[in-house]
């Protein structure tokens, strides 16, 4: 399976194919900060996020971050490569948290098309992506697969008028 970095550009529908993977090249460090924000907007109140004293003796040792926060940033590390162009999420499916994100980490994000496919509108194709979050030691943080509705390329022709 190879990878390629794409970021920012050649991310309309006809862009994507079957078994195309984008390593994203932007990593994000998270902080308590956004542990916190999003764990309190969500009204999470497990301990396991805000106290620390409770968990020094967990297996895990420290506070972890919230799975709803790991899932927002994994997706949104992939938006400049398969949302610039999306007009929709269709889908979010098979989402998995696979081992704890702990203040600090940083979480990279890799792409796989799965498939393209006609939508019912003639501007846009649905994309469907496996996604994943790694942390800085390529461990597997999170992953869904995800449909989106996308923008088709803008037609070269121009129109005469007359």
């Amino acid at each position: 399976m190879s990878s390629e970095k794409l970021t920012g550009t050649n991310n309309y529908f006809e862009d994507f194919v079957p078994g195309f993977v984008i390593q994203h090249t932007r990593g994000k460090t998270i902080g308590e900060l956004e542990n916190i924000l999003v764990t309190n907007m969500a009204m999470n109140t497990a301990e396991g996020h805000f106290n620390n004293h409770a968990m020094q003796d967990s297996k895990i040792g420290e506070r972890i971050v919230f799975g709803g926060a790991t899932a927002a940033l994994a997706i949104g590390l992939t938006m400049q490569d398969t949302g610039e162009n999306a007009l929709a999420e269709i889908s979010m499916t098979q989402m998995r948290l696979r081992f704890p994100v702990k203040h600090g980490d940083t979480i990279y994000a890799l792409s796989e098309v799965l498939s393209v496919e006609e939508a019912s509108r003639d501007d846009a194709g649905i994309v469907e992506f496996h996604n994943w979050g790694i942390n800085q030691d390529d461990r597997i943080v999170f992953e869904c697969t995800r449909k989106v509705l996308i923008k088709k390329r803008p037609s070269s022709s121009v129109a005469s008028s007359a």
